[in-house]
Order: structure tokens, then sequence, then C-alpha cells
């Protein structure tokens, strides 16, 4: 049992200002990866020994380590096998998303929800729509396959290692692994990153992408998947056929989020009154979330073949995110001024190839709107090529709490796993 003291995961707006982040080291090469369908590990603990760490300076951490891992794919004696699940920061949005979601999951059985000071405090209490599950919040971690993470940046990676340590997998739902340069979480987080040997061996949790990469860490002795922000997965969405293409030649991104990717904490600008028949724009020269669109458009680019600026543009990522009077919902429309001409026939094709078989991932027509991904995983792309600008306009929408956060999550969790991505994540959007 591991017992932390942390505040919770707070999704803030990040309004922030940092100096344009360097071009990261390329990702490596994608791999196409099958989905391969299977049943958990088992809940065995043999060859297990006690290791005692201390985290956080203060509070004392009881680990059990395994001798080996225990495997993550599939196995012919597993038939009603479940991977057991915690969810720590359970308190919040994202934490309410994790339990909604892994609740009706069909291979998962949740072991444990954490909160801060939490003793045995009925779920009910603080997400009154998930009374009905019967889980109880604590402050301690138990002995699990699998650990969510949703925390502030920062506290994720002083306890990972130890987490880590026991075999478990790690979906961390903040930015400490997101990031490969360990210099760029001082530029764009204000903190050192405490285990800077461990970003390496992260894998950025955005399955469409890193499908291959995700599948690789079944068999690692350490699993960790940095899950991606809500505005870079819709905006990387949007935008990788191109940068794999080398067609970016100049980048702005125009986006929207509802409120609840703020978090759950109260904020006085936040309030009804203040969101309510207003639009504002924050992040003002500089958002967070730059840091990650530009690493991954540029890994995209080399991956293609082409330089990393044929993913980020000359001068980088022009990202400008704004705050809409809606609860959920992320909408980023990317206008591109590309390399060279490219006609609709060129994109379509290049959308088609990069995105047909995807299970969350919808090309349209027509520009969509949040409304039509709400509740669900899925993400829907509309790409255009203005004759008269010669530029290129593509819009992605998603669920900032579900494709943005905790769907995304447990996409990436399925993909470790071995299990398909779809399990868990099979609902359609709500509407109206």
């Amino acid at each position: 049992m591991h017992d932390y003291a942390w505040v919770l995961y707070s999704h803030a707006r990040n309004e922030k200002p940092g100096s344009p982040a360097r071009p990261a080291r390329p990702s490596r090469t994608r791999v196409a990866a099958r989905e391969r369908p299977g049943l958990p590990r088992p809940r065995g603990r043999a060859g297990r020994a006690p290791v005692s760490t201390t985290t956080g300076g203060s509070v004392r951490v009881a680990l059990e380590r395994r001798a080996v891992p225990l495997p993550r794919g599939p196995r012919a004696d597993m038939q009603n096998a479940r991977i057991r699940v915690a969810i720590v920061g359970a308190t919040g949005y994202v934490g309410a998303e994790l339990v909604r979601l892994l609740t009706r999951h069909p291979h998962v059985e949740i072991v444990g929800l954490v909160g801060r000071g939490r003793s045995q405090e009925p779920i009910g209490g603080t997400h009154i729509h998930l009374d009905r599950t019967g889980l109880h919040v604590d402050a301690t971690v138990p002995d699990a396959d699998a650990v969510f993470l949703a925390l502030p940046h920062g506290a994720a990676a002083e306890i990972v290692p130890e987490l880590a340590a026991t075999g478990a997998a790690i979906i961390d739902l903040g930015p400490d692994f997101r990031l490969r340069d360990a210099a760029d979480y001082p530029r764009w987080y204000g903190f050192e990153h405490p285990r800077p040997g461990l970003l390496a061996r992260a894998v950025y949790g955005l399955p469409e992408l890193h499908r291959g990469e995700l599948a690789v860490l079944r068999d690692e002795r350490t699993a960790i998947v940095g899950a991606p922000g809500c505005y870079p997965t819709a905006t990387l969405l949007a935008l990788a056929p191109l940068a794999r293409a080398g067609l970016i030649g100049d980048l702005v991104v125009d986006a929207k989020s509802g409120v609840s990717g703020a978090g759950r904490e109260p904020k006085q600008d936040l309030m009804f009154g203040e969101v309510n028949e207003s639009v504002k724009a924050y992040g003002v020269g500089g958002h967070r979330h730059v840091a990650e669109m530009e690493q991954e458009l540029a890994a995209l680019a080399v991956a293609g073949g082409h330089g990393a600026a044929a993913g980020l543009g000359s001068d980088g990522v022009d990202f400008l995110p704004h705050l809409v009077p809606m609860t959920r919902g992320i909408l980023a429309a990317c206008h591109v001024r590309p390399t060279r001409s490219v006609g609709q026939r060129e994109l379509d094709a290049l959308y088609v190839d990069a995105y047909e078989g995807e299970p969350f991932v919808h090309l349209v027509t027509q520009p969509p709107a949040t409304k039509h991904v709400l509740g669900s995983n899925g993400c829907r792309i509309h790409v255009r090529a203005d004759e008269r600008t010669g530029r290129v306009l593509a819009i992605g929408v998603i669920d900032n709490l579900v494709k943005g956060a905790a769907g995304q999550a447990v996409q990436a969790f399925n993909a470790v796993h071995g299990l398909p991505e779809t399990a868990g994540l099979e609902q359609l959007p709500l509407a109206p």
C-alpha cells in the first residue's frame, strides 16, 4: 500500500507564457501494429519482496517489487481474468471520467480510487453520478497491475519510479512524461524534471501515432505512458498527415476549449457570471502545450523523410487558445501555408491513407462541431484546400475529457495490454 501527499490534478489553462520550445529529437519510427485482442495478465504476486523508500520528503512508502514482470499480453488460461487498476486523482473531472469508462471496461477491475486526505469516502460524495458504482476514495494506492495518474505537473514524476518498480503499467494523464527533452520542463512547466532518465523510456500516448511503441511496452520491464494533452490531441490528429508529408510551411492554430479543461477547483474567472456570453484568449505568447505540438509535428516530418521544420513551419507553431462558455469540447482550427501547392484531391488521399480503419478518427466533409463528439472518444477532422489563398484549413474536434484525457488514456492502456483499442470506449456521442 502506498500513501502519498499531493494536490489533486486540475487541468489548468496554462496561461504562463514561455519561450518557443527547441525542436525535440525525432520520435522512434512509427511502427504499424495490428490490434492484438487478448486478456490481461494474472493476479499472481509470487516472487515479490518489500522495498522501502521515501516519496515527497516526508511520506514513507512501502513498495513491493516484482522479481520478474508479469505478462501484459493475452494468455490462454485467463478467460475470466481482469487487469487490476487504480486511479490516483479520482476526485477531479478527469478522474471521474476514468471511473465512468473503466467501470464498464470488460477486462478491468478497479481496485482503488485515490484522493488526498480521503479515508474510505464513497465516490458518490464527490461525483454523485458515480454513486451506484459502490466505489470509495482512499489516501492509499493499492497494489495494482496498472495505475492511472491524474495529478498536477511535477507530482507524477516523483512517484512514478516507485510505482513502476512494482511492475505496474503507468498511464500519466499529466505532462510529466510527454516531453522527451528534460530541458523543456523548466522552460514550459517551471520545474526541473526529477527523473529525466525515464523520459526516453516513456511513450507518448497518442495511439494513432504511436501504436507500435505502445504495443512494445507489453514486453518491457518498465511501462510508462505519457498521455497527450487535449489541445495537442485535436491539433496533432488534424495536422499529422500534412506534417508527415512535409507540407507545413507556416502554421497558426486557433483553438477553443470548454471550461471543464480548467479542472474542478473553484476559480473566480471561471464562474458562470464571468464566462457566460463571453469568449477570451489566454496563454498569449507561449502556451505550455506548444512544446508538445512542436515535438510531435517535428518527429512526424522526420519520420516522413523530411526535415523537422517541415512539420512546424518556418517559425514554429503559432498557437492561441480561447475559453468559450461550454462545459466540454475542443475545436482546433489549423491554418497552414503549405510548402508547395496542394489540391483537395491530394489532401483527401493523404488523410484517407492516414486514418482509414482508425476506430476513433472520422473524416467529415463539412466542418464539425464539438457537439458531434460529446461524451465519446471520437475525433472528427475536416480538411479543405482554399484555392483563393492557397492555404490549407484542417479542423479537429474532440471531447476534452474523453479523447482529450480519460478516453485516450484508456485507449493507450488497451494498446499496452494487447486488448482491442475500442474496449470500454464504444459508446456513441451524446445528443443534443
